[in-house]
């Protein structure tokens, strides 16, 4: 059985569509529709099955799915570990936020070229919450990630990067005297309470009694630092900035105690067979990022 029958297979499934599936793969929706005739044929029953507009599994495909999942992640781990040098072959397939792969990863990719040019990483923007979840099923080997607000288990490795303390965020020209007050006066963008900066800033409004006015609410630090910056609120968020040039239409102000604060890291698994790959990154980007006395 060709396994790139079944990454052709998943893709179809994922996307809801050979066309999907291709974009994916770079092939031709015929190559694709071709390669999974060849699957059914293999298997010995249909696997998808057009619904209006979309395709979906059949029985067997379903039943399926989370095999065909197995046996690419057995076969990645296979080609690792057939490596003949001290690392596992690659690639190291990583997740990132957005802020981690904008503000965190070019500074550690750039080390990683220069250490290991020859394995490649693969990576996957995504939010903490999917990452965390892809890490765990191990679609993925490791990810730079907000903490959860709750312990890792113990299969998990986590490496601390950098503390991002919640700050007050408001156009350029605004003049803050007192941040509480300002929070409960002026317009507000709120940080998306579904993920841990948001739910954080929501604790803090909470503990000081603050009603603020709502105008917004989405995820996406910087997608929030662009509209304060058009004056339609101010915010709270994680101090985010990491080297670069500042934002000058925003400006930062320090919130009254108590100052809460997320923490980002690399988190990995260390059962998996590409541990090594994800402690080698750690290696590389601790000195980037050295812990505060």
């Amino acid at each position: 059985m060709d396994t790139r029958f079944l990454q052709s297979f998943i893709y179809v499934v994922e996307t809801g569509s050979i066309a999907g599936a291709a974009r994916r793969l770079d092939l031709t929706p015929a190559s694709v529709a071709q390669r999974i005739k060849a699957l059914e044929a293999d298997v010995g029953s249909q696997l998808i099955v057009r619904a209006g507009r979309t395709v979906k599994p059949t029985l067997a495909g379903n039943r399926i799915l989370q095999r065909a999942h197995t046996v690419l992640s057995e076969v990645r781990d296979l080609r690792s570990a057939a490596s003949e040098t001290n690392l596992p072959a690659g690639p190291l397939r990583l997740g990132a936020t957005p802020t981690g792969l904008t503000h965190i990863l070019p500074g550690v990719l750039k080390q990683w070229v220069q250490a290991h040019p020859h394995i490649e990483i693969y990576i996957e923007p995504a939010p903490t919450t999917v990452l965390y979840r892809r890490v765990l099923d191990g679609q993925l080997d490791a990810a730079v990630m907000v903490h959860p607000l709750f312990d890792l288990p113990k299969s998990c490795a986590w490496h601390r990067l950098r503390n991002e303390p919640l700050t007050l965020v408001t156009p350029a020209d605004m003049r803050v005297r007192d941040p509480i007050k300002t929070l409960a006066a002026e317009p507000f963008i709120r940080y998306d309470r579904q993920v841990v900066g948001g739910k954080l800033a929501d604790d803090y409004l909470r503990h000081h009694g603050v009603r603020p006015r709502v105008r917004f609410e989405l995820d996406g630090i910087e997608s929030i630092g662009r509209l304060v910056a058009e004056g339609l609120g101010i915010s709270i968020l994680p101090d985010w900035n990491v080297g670069g040039p500042p934002n000058m239409a925003i400006k930062r102000w320090t919130l009254p105690a108590p100052r809460l604060e997320r923490q980002v890291g690399i988190v990995w698994t260390r059962a998996n067979v590409r541990a090594q790959l994800a402690q080698a990154l750690v290696n590389l980007a601790a000195p980037l990022f050295p812990a505060k006395p």
